[in-house]
């Protein structure tokens, strides 16, 4: 009796550990189930994690619905001149046949009356642009602005109908490691779509103008310039604008302007004509482990304040030399792209809350940005920007805009000549400023030529068609 209740017990112990692995590793959830959803870290319960592989969570057939039909392909036609160098030389023949260019990329609509966001390098120097729907409709398309520096350009067209949009979302709440989907139209076929997750924000790549990137692996080629990137609801978080690549094909990376910064570029060119740019005010670097050794400083993050500029909002509101920004609004500032990228989205006279550090103590200060002294605009390959007081003194004018650079192919030979000139009139309109040089040269056709007069480096006024 004894030896069969030993066995009975050892026999319901077996049944009850059998019955328990089974429950454990096979049944409904279990760890080798059919329908196992997640998978769990082995760690303690303090840093186990749940990551979501359920097909709710990968399905983006709805985003990409949204999209594909607010994204169309852009056809840039240009004509260049091309000269007969033996012609040249023994006859002094100077004509030249016109040959036709053609440039692709892609663009995303963004009203239904039919406003389209594409890249300033899609249609730099085009003569004609067209616009063909994911419908395979087409349309000859009109340039409302640019801006070279954040390479965005403004176009429009007029449909026959009212046409599916894209809405704008706030890219400031994007995060790192979120899915995004990349929406183009390279060839003129319909809009592709490819996922991948946002890798960095406000990477700086040292280009002159956009310093706050939105970096992406989902794949983006050449002829993808100007299309969206949307987050899984569809939302645009950015406009798709270059790779980093030594073949030039898609080796890993990819970035997008924000759109919170093309949303108020776009909007600046529809209300002023142009780019209203802010500044703060102030000079200096970003803080790192070097730097602020170098500095005798603790904080390792945030923006260096080296030199704060007269009369600018930042002097106005007691910034000064020393101050480490650590904060604007609600935006942390570790680095110079968050800063820049963030004060892109903001136009003169808006208030910021600036958040410091000084003498190691936090504060917060209220801050009116000002008006860019130095803001530029672009013709023809010909960058202006406002003239300052010095030059005012020096030329005895009180009105005129500076050539700052010129980066039209046919000029570069006379760039050391008209670099630093003040431009007075064109097409005999008197220039007061970038303002009203932008609103005049915005209704003339890149293709029409225009009267300059302008005072070169030697006080002469001079007189040129281009």
């Amino acid at each position: 009796m004894k030896r069969f209740s030993n066995l009975f017990l050892v026999s319901l112990l077996s049944g009850a550990t059998t019955l328990g692995a089974y429950k454990l590793l096979f049944d409904d959830n279990g760890y080798f189930s059919n329908d196992k959803k997640t998978i769990t870290t082995l760690a303690s319960d303090n840093y186990t994690k749940r990551v979501g592989l359920s097909s709710d969570v990968l399905d983006f057939t709805e985003a990409a619905d949204k999209t594909i039909h607010t994204v169309v392909h852009v056809k840039n036609v240009s004509y260049q001149k091309v000269s007969d160098p033996m012609l040249e030389f023994f006859y002094g023949y100077r004509g030249g046949q016109a040959q036709e260019q053609v440039g692709t990329g892609s663009g995303v609509i963004i009203s239904e009356d039919g406003y389209i966001v594409t890249n300033n390098h899609v249609i730099k120097d085009a003569s004609e642009i067209e616009i063909t729907l994911n419908n395979k409709k087409s349309y000859k398309a009109k340039l409302i602005g640019t801006d070279s520096k954040m390479d965005i350009a403004l176009l429009k067209i007029d449909a026959d109908e009212k046409l599916p949009y894209t809405t704008f979302g706030n890219s400031d709440d994007v995060k790192v490691g979120e899915w995004v989907l990349a929406v183009g139209n390279p060839y003129n076929l319909t809009s592709t779509v490819t996922a991948g997750i946002v890798s960095a924000k406000a990477r700086n790549l040292g280009t002159d103008g956009i310093q706050s990137f939105i970096q992406t692996d989902a794949a983006v080629n050449p002829g993808n310039s100007g299309g969206a990137l949307v987050n899984t609801r569809g939302d645009l978080i950015g406009i798709n604008t270059m790779i980093t690549s030594m073949t030039g094909s898609y080796v890993g990376y990819s970035f997008a302007v924000p759109s919170n910064i093309a949303r108020k570029i776009i909007e600046d060119i529809m209300e002023y004509g142009n780019v209203q740019r802010g500044i703060l005010g102030v000079e200096g670097g970003e803080l790192n482990g070097t730097a602020s050794k170098e500095l005798g400083v603790k904080q390792t993050e945030g923006f260096y304040i080296n030199n704060v500029r007269k009369n600018t909002g930042a002097d106005k509101a007691g910034l000064k030399k020393g101050d480490i920004i650590v904060k604007i609004d609600n935006q942390n500032i570790a680095t110079f792209a968050d800063l820049s990228g963030y004060i892109n989205t903001k136009r003169p006279n808006d208030k910021v809350n600036v958040t410091i550090i000084r003498d190691n103590a936090s504060k917060t200060v209220p801050v009116t940005l000002s008006k860019n002294e130095f803001f530029s605009a672009e013709f023809k390959g010909i960058e202006l920007e406002n003239i300052s007081a010095t030059d005012k003194k020096k030329f005895h004018v009180d009105y005129g805009v500076k050539i700052k650079s010129i980066n039209n192919e046919n000029l570069r030979q006379y760039a050391d000549e008209l670099q630093g000139n003040i431009i007075l009139s064109i097409d005999n309109v008197k220039i007061k400023d970038i303002e009203s040089a932008s609103k005049l040269l915005n209704n003339k056709d890149d293709q029409q030529s225009v009267r300059i007069e302008m005072l070169n480096k030697n006080g002469e006024i001079i007189r040129i068609i281009i």
